[in-house]
């Protein structure tokens, strides 16, 4: 019984993801998406947690792999995010920094 309630709950949450994005201009997609790769952070913690309970090869390559493609999402995420705030400062900003640097 677990296993449809399981599969209820992902169903639904297909349904409500791809409603709620669909309804998303395409000009916010990339601002919206890239605040939510940098949020991701939680794959992070969830590697940990789950790789305090492994005990096979096979949970070791799965953890490694969930390892490295959370991390990839989170910095991917805060580059995108960084790149977009940079279009949004002004000239004047932007001196600042590079005479800071």
């Amino acid at each position: 019984m677990d296993i449809v309630v399981a599969i209820t709950l992902f169903a639904l949450a297909l349904l409500i993801g791809v409603e709620v994005i669909g309804k998303v201009p395409a000009t916010l997609h990339t601002p919206l998406m890239s605040g939510a790769n940098s949020i991701h952070g939680i794959v992070i913690v969830g590697v940990v947690i789950v790789a305090a309970h492994a005990t096979s090869v096979l949970a070791w390559v799965f953890i490694f792999l969930a390892a490295v493609l959370g991390t990839m999402n989170v910095v991917g995420g805060y580059v995108v995010t960084d790149r977009m705030l940079e279009m949004f400062k002004s000239d004047k900003s932007k001196k600042k920094d590079q005479e800071g640097k």
